[in-house]
């Protein structure tokens, strides 16, 4: 099937969802969901016509064709700025969509040979409308940084691994991928771009109108202890305002998560100066560094720091291992019971730190783990659930009431911090009800 072929295919698939509605309030939610996919595979296979053109435009605008670049007789200085001005897009974009279309298009060699495409997975992917151009060149755009280091047989490897994580991602979420992805692709160069992230740090402050303003980044070690202190802190108020009396009364604690955190700076730094107040209320934060049994003994690899997307070196990990108020857990090694039975209702400590590695955060939205409670899949009183890894699950609040809400269900894959847990969604969801994988084996691309 061409790729305008297809296109036509995807435009039929969403006249026939929209079908004689003037606009979508005549929607009904079913049709609503529908025509949602539907406009989602138009631009996608609109995208694989797009990358296609461009890659065309780039290579009749080349540089050895000299005046009779197309680019060129049509008044633009390079491809990239003939694409941005017919799409109405940046030049970046532009650039991007013919890198992913000379990615994954056929090639040649000097002699005029024809080559297979440098992706041709990706390539597939665009073509079938499971991915989109701009999911499509965040995945070349990291082959790429990854090649010479990983060599040829990694990358092929890696290419059809991310093609089909990527699948159902929102970029955001495929950002995360990426970001482990290149330490699983290139594990000898997290050290170095740590290195580079660090002495990027910094924190300044000016005063205007009254006002202090904070300008500040960090790398992933530096911040690390920065975003648990600040998360507990937020969880603490959260926790505190939800056991309040009366909610509703006037002086209840109407801050936001902004406030909450600027409230938090202003104590951890009174704190410091001398204040008397001790134990800050924190909701039990700490830092927690996981990494390899096998790469803490050699020294090599990358170690991850849960809430944190970013990896860091083994000799970050050790670093943070040192300091107070970080938890190193080593994977590979003796561990304590993590499976109670019904002897215990509340999850142990223990067992929240395994059930971290398994899902990563809330299993459901990957909110980070300093917002999430254990909950039991099966209830502990109502259907006499055991307190093991086995029947226990992280979600925030929203994702909880969530699945109770609304009919989801939850099943859990395997044994132990490897297992995978699947959501169910209700028919009026999916009829199919086809499990969606949660946790963080989302994104854990090594596993």
């Amino acid at each position: 099937m061409s790729k305008l072929t297809a296109l036509h295919e995807a435009i039929a698939s969403l006249e026939q969802a929209w079908a004689d509605a003037h606009d979508s309030n005549a929607l009904s939610r079913e049709r609503l969901v529908s025509v949602t996919d539907a406009v989602a595979l138009v631009q996608r296979r609109l995208d694989a016509v797009q990358v296609d053109v461009a890659a065309g435009i780039a290579r009749e605008s080349r540089v050895e064709l000299g005046s009779d670049s197309l680019a060129k007789q049509h008044g633009f200085r390079t491809p990239g700025k003939m694409l941005a001005a017919a799409l109405g897009v940046s030049t970046g974009d532009a650039l991007r969509l013919i890198k992913v279309g000379e990615g994954t298009a056929p090639r040649t060699d000097l002699l005029g040979a024809k080559l297979p495409a440098k992706y041709p997975l990706v390539g597939a992917a665009l073509a079938s409308g499971s991915l989109s151009a701009r999911a499509a060149a965040m995945i070349i755009g990291l082959l790429d940084r990854c090649r010479v280091a990983a060599g040829a047989e990694r990358i092929a490897e890696g290419e059809q691994l991310l093609t089909e994580a990527a699948v159902g991602l929102g970029l955001d979420e495929l950002r995360k991928l990426i970001t482990r992805a290149e330490a699983w692709l290139d594990p000898d160069g997290v050290e170095p771009r740590d290195d580079e992230k660090r002495a990027q740090r910094s924190f300044t402050f000016f005063e205007r109108n009254g006002v202090i303003h904070f300008n500040g980044r960090a790398d992933a070690e530096t911040a690390a202890p920065i975003i648990a202190a600040l998360r507990g802190f937020v969880s603490a108020a959260f926790a505190a305002r939800k056991d309040a009396v009366d909610p509703d009364a006037p002086d209840a604690d109407r801050r936001t998560v902004a406030m909450i955190q600027a409230d938090a700076l202003s104590q951890f730094c009174a704190h410091m100066l001398g204040c008397k107040t001790k134990g800050l209320s924190l909701a039990g934060a700490t830092v927690v560094v996981r990494m390899k049994l096998e790469d803490l003994e050699c020294g090599t690899g990358s170690a991850t720091i849960d809430g944190i997307d970013q990896p860091i070196s083994a000799g970050a990990a050790r670093r943070m291992a040192a300091d107070g108020g970080v938890i190193p857990c080593v994977l590979g090694g003796d561990s304590e019971i993590l499976d109670w039975g019904r002897k215990k209702r509340l999850f142990t400590r223990t067992q929240r730190l395994a059930l971290v590695e398994r899902d990563g955060g809330c299993a459901m939205c990957g909110l980070a783990p300093e917002m999430t409670r254990v909950h039991h899949i099966r209830w502990w009183q109502r259907h006499h659930g055991r307190t093991d890894l086995a029947n226990g699950v992280l979600l925030c609040e929203t994702c909880h009431h969530r699945i109770h809400d609304n009919g989801w269900e939850i099943e859990i894959d395997g044994a132990g911090t490897s297992a995978r847990v699947w959501f169910i969604p209700p028919p009026f969801v999916d009829p199919t009800r086809a499990p969606r994988l949660g946790g963080r084996a989302r994104f854990d691309i090594a596993a």
